[in-house]
């Protein structure tokens, strides 16, 4: 297969030179010379080459011109100077500028050998570029069906949330008064009282079951969130936070009835309860506080801790899944997160959603 070449040359000799020399180093060669600017800018355009050779003096054109107007127009084709003289200021400006050789017309046996190289070159490149975008592409194709499971699995929460609600507490509440009305009957009717106190003893193993299915249900998807809106839902979590853990949780949310769609809702307040989850197990903080707060263009919440800090390297380690994932929830909204901290002075994470998806 002939290597298509665009040559820009003036001189028809050296033009048969060049070719003549490439096909005697055994270089197959096609080539469309051009003289002036209009030529090589139409021969682009309509054309299909593998490398582009240019003298640098022309009539009506130069050299750093046609390199310029080739890394605008097709910066994946090599371009080298093939020229009768270039000074070494000169030829460190054109490789600056993206040229990949010099070759002077008096040294034209090395012309073949940087050709060779040129394409070696721009087709790692390209395989570079072909790889890289691959990869890019696997790695936007896993961040959506991270999303779709994020989403997936709060649906599930939500719904067995709801079931558990519905289903088992409502049994567990009939089941209660139904014990405590039997209970009341022994002692009256009967005077029964031991077996009327083991029901007692029984509601009140019901009643510690009633208050875990509560818990259960609440962690799976507390119903402040869909009921009472992102605001209040992270106010409570903080108190709650607050009385497990013994650190104090300052939250200022700024306006108060602050909106944002269920999505968005569900990924804030996940990033809040896992920022809470790494001051617990790795700040030794004595203080927290969080801010929401809505401007025109974004959401913002803010986690900033006392603690020790966390360290620098860990900001990009692989393995710190509870970052990654804060990371991931902020990307589903197109969103971002930022994390700050340094020994010592503790840690802020920062999630910013932009309005403009609201």
């Amino acid at each position: 297969m002939s290597l298509r070449i665009l040559h820009i040359e003036d001189d028809k000799l050296d033009a048969e030179l060049v070719k003549e020399t490439l096909e005697g180093e055994g270089i197959a060669c096609d080539v469309s010379q051009v003289m002036s600017r209009n030529d090589f800018v139409t021969a682009i355009d309509g054309g299909s080459f593998d490398i582009i050779l240019s003298d640098f003096s022309l009539p009506d054109f130069d050299g750093l011109s046609a390199l310029d107007i080739a890394r605008k127009r097709c910066p994946d084709i090599p371009f080298i100077f093939v020229t009768g003289k270039m000074g070494e200021e000169l030829a460190i400006e054109t490789l600056k500028k993206g040229a990949i050789d010099y070759v002077l017309k008096t040294g034209i046996a090395r012309l073949a050998s940087s050709v060779q190289r040129a394409l070696r070159e721009a087709s790692e490149r390209s395989e570079r570029m072909k790889a890289a975008g691959e990869l890019k592409k696997s790695h936007e194709q896993l961040r959506s069906l991270a999303a779709h499971l994020q989403s997936a699995r709060e649906e599930e929460r939500t719904n067995i949330a709801r079931e558990i609600h519905d289903e088992l507490g409502q049994a567990l509440t009939a089941l209660k008064i139904d014990l405590s009305l039997m209970a009341e009957r022994l002692r009256k009717d009967n005077g029964n009282f031991a077996v009327a106190e083991q029901m007692k003893a029984e509601v009140d193993v019901v009643n510690s079951i009633i208050v875990a299915v509560k818990r259960i249900c609440t962690e799976l998807r507390p119903a402040i969130l869909d009921y009472l809106g992102l605001g209040a839902a992270i106010e409570w979590q903080a108190g709650e936070f607050q009385k497990k853990s013994g650190i104090e949780c300052e939250v200022t949310i700024n306006p108060e009835n602050i909106t944002a769609d269920k999505d968005q809702s569900t990924v804030l307040f996940r990033i809040f309860q896992e920022a809470l989850t790494n001051v617990l197990r790795h700040s030794k903080a004595t203080k927290v506080r969080a801010a929401l707060i809505r401007q025109a263009n974004f959401i913002m919440l803010e986690i900033a801790d006392n603690g020790v800090g966390i360290p620098e390297d860990l900001f990009i380690k692989t393995n710190s899944f509870g970052l990654l994932g804060m990371r991931e929830r902020a990307y589903i909204c197109n969103g971002e997160l930022r994390i700050n901290g340094s020994p010592g002075k503790g840690t802020t994470i920062t999630a910013i959603i932009p309005a403009d998806t609201l």
